[in-house]
């Protein structure tokens, strides 16, 4: 609903804030006081387009904002979409510069104006220059008829719930067969290479953790290999006989000996040759290389080569040859058992396809049933509108199939006998067509996505006993909801819950638009003024008191 209304230097209006209230909120003034300039600044709240001629004289920029106190899912879901919270309440603002710069925020988070409009049109519907009419959206007749059917027609959202549940199976079963179908089409052809390449996988037979292993067991051969190296060169330095190191020692030490000094004073340096020659022969001793299995060598470096080529053949890891084995089997598998699986899928999307088409004929004449109900209500209605010679259908045809059925749904019109149908966009305009909405939204009150519907001028070429039903059913659409209505004619007034008068006033070459909400005498005065003109007399006053239904 809309609670709030704060404008800034649009055309005539310097400063305003308006505040709505539930129910039917009637707006009238003379002619000319700015009642389609208030309708202009909340229609550019909601997205509309913008224009710098709505820029007040003298004003640089101009601003609009519109409050409401709360959302339905679908302006949630669009809200989620940008990233904006809201814990129920709702502020559009918009601001317009003279340069024709225009900015959008929604609840102070900066949006396109696209997103406004997008939000502005859950909001609020209008009937007027700025119409955006839900239910001229042919989109919207299936949702509104179903609306309305599961209101009337027992048992019919049991039936939407079946068809969407028959839908999804059918739909699932024809997707399994595209992607079997399109899966045969692509690997047929590639039975042998598939039957080629499990084998050489079969056969290599890889492990989760072999690459690994191999390469840690080739890294140690590696090493003994170069480390018997080593330790055979250093066995060759100190050799094992002859004149190696450990002969030479001795050699020197014999020498020493032949000292002819007795005692022999190199006695010390003696015994550290011979204990020299005996560490050399000890350590000479110990150093015997291992030897390498050149067999077991070859054959680790030889398969860990062809795990890895395995894996470059296939552009995985080598961990991960198992599952590639297993997912080329399954491929195969399924190649050789095409005929059965094709057979099965095809005999489950027949199977899916009978059911969903059994419950979407039976959706189908529920819909009928609510359409033949809805036709009968709203011809009702039409002729206290001033529109008994117009007639109303839905027509029903068939469609592709979907989640909501296989029909096609629009509201088809004729606004005189012996003139065909014609979808109801196309065959009323003006206050007919106002008119019709409303007759509309009368019978469809409780099935709105709108919390709030705005009339301008509905009233137009209208009076007596037809105004007076206009109001009536103003008066009851509002009644669950919110109604914003413009109008010059008294009956509708008199059925206002709250009562707002525009009045223009000049002072000093200035010209200002004003609304204030007006009560009791005020009210009165008002509804006379547009009886009677600029001069209230007693008989107006009289019939405005009559007229004023909200207060009786």
């Amino acid at each position: 609903m809309l609670t709030n209304l704060n404008i800034s230097n649009i055309v005539l209006i310097d400063k305003l804030n308006l505040e709505f209230g539930r129910g039917l909120n009637i707006l009238t003034g003379e002619t000319g006081a700015g009642k389609s300039i208030l309708l202009d600044a909340l229609a550019l709240a909601l997205g509309a387009r913008s224009d710098s001629g709505l820029i007040r004289h003298g004003a640089d920029c101009a601003a609009v904002s519109a409050e409401f106190d709360s959302i339905n899912s679908n302006i949630a879901t669009l809200l989620a979409d940008v990233g904006i919270e809201c814990d129920g309440g709702l502020i559009l603002r918009r601001s317009l510069t003279a340069d024709g710069k225009s900015r959008a925020w929604i609840n102070d988070v900066a949006v396109s104006v696209r997103t406004l409009k997008s939000i502005g049109d859950e909001l609020l519907e209008i009937h007027g220059q700025f119409a955006n009419h839900a239910l001229l959206n042919p989109l919207m007749h299936q949702v509104s008829l179903d609306a309305f059917a599961s209101k009337n027609i027992t048992g019919f959202n049991k039936l939407l719930e079946t068809v969407n549940t028959n839908y999804n199976a059918y739909n699932a079963a024809q997707h399994r067969l595209a992607e079997t179908e399109d899966f045969l089409a692509r690997n047929a052809a590639e039975q042998d290479f598939l039957e080629h390449n499990i084998a050489e996988l079969r056969s290599l037979n890889v492990q989760i953790g072999e690459e690994e292993t191999l390469a840690a067991k080739r890294a140690d051969i590696i090493n003994a290999e170069k480390n018997a190296e080593i330790l055979s060169e250093a066995v060759n330095v100190l050799g094992q006989g002859g004149n190696t190191l450990e002969s030479q020692i001795f050699t020197a030490a014999h020498i020493l000996e032949r000292i002819k000094t007795d005692p022999n004073p190199y006695t010390e340096q003696i015994d550290a040759l011979y204990n020299a020659a005996e560490t050399v022969a000890t350590v000479a001793g110990a150093l015997n290389p291992s030897e390498i299995d050149t067999d077991t060598a070859d054959s680790i470096e030889e398969r860990l080569f062809a795990i890895r080529a395995a894996a470059r053949k296939h552009r995985v890891s080598a961990d991960e040859l198992p599952a590639k084995l297993a997912e080329m089997e399954s491929q195969l598998n399924t190649i050789n058992n095409s005929d059965q699986e094709l057979q099965r899928l095809k005999a489950l999307v027949a199977t899916t396809r009978r059911d969903y088409d059994a419950s979407a004929d039976e959706l189908t004449a529920a819909r009928k049933a609510a359409a033949d109900e809805l036709r009968t209500r709203i011809l009702r209605e039409l002729p206290d509108l001033k529109l008994g010679n117009a007639d109303f259908m839905v027509e029903i045809s068939a469609g592709s199939p979907s989640a909501s059925g296989h029909d096609e749904i629009v509201f088809m019109i004729k606004m005189n006998p012996g003139m065909p149908f014609a979808p109801l966009h196309k065959a009323a305009s003006g206050g007919e067509l106002a008119r019709l909405m409303l007759a509309l939204r009368v019978v469809l009150s409780g099935n709105n996505s709108a919390v709030t519907f705005v009339f301008d001028e509905i009233d137009t070429g209208i009076s007596g006993a037809t105004a007076s039903a206009v109001g009536s059913r103003l008066h009851r659409l509002a009644a669950g909801s919110q109604a914003l209505v413009v109008t010059h004619s008294a009956q509708v007034a008199g059925f206002a819950d709250k009562h707002f008068k525009i009045v223009k006033t000049t002072n000093d070459d200035t010209t200002t638009t004003s609304v204030y909400e007006i009560t009791g005498d005020d009210r009165l005065n008002e509804i006379a003024r547009i009886i009677s003109g600029a001069e209230i007399t007693p008989e107006s006053l009289a019939t405005a008191k009559t007229l004023m239904q909200a207060e009786l």
